[in-house]
């Protein structure tokens, strides 16, 4: 599912939002840019039943060329992570 299909299916529910095309997508765009801003300062974004977006230091390591196996100096860096609650697990 893109973008454009999560606010088709937002746009199913208009019973419960009531919302236009043009004010579910600004929603879902506001939506996705909060947690973006939120997790990039570090904070934690937790959605009860569906998961937490978190910021995590992923250490330097070593790897390897895959073209000629040499080893190579992955260097460390800052990463987004989801973790997935319980409900959203269980749901599927």
């Amino acid at each position: 599912m893109n973008r454009k299909e999560l606010v088709e299916e937002i746009l199913k529910n208009k019973e419960l939002t009531h919302l236009a095309r043009k004010d579910a997508d600004h929603f879902v765009g506001a939506m996705l840019d909060c947690i973006k801003r939120a997790v990039k300062k570090g904070d934690t974004v937790s959605l009860v039943g569906f998961g937490v977006f978190t910021k995590v230091k992923r250490a330097a390591r070593t790897g390897r060329n895959p073209a000629t196996g040499e080893k190579i100096r992955i260097k460390s860096k800052v990463i987004p992570k989801f973790k997935p609650g319980q409900a959203f697990k269980s749901s599927i």
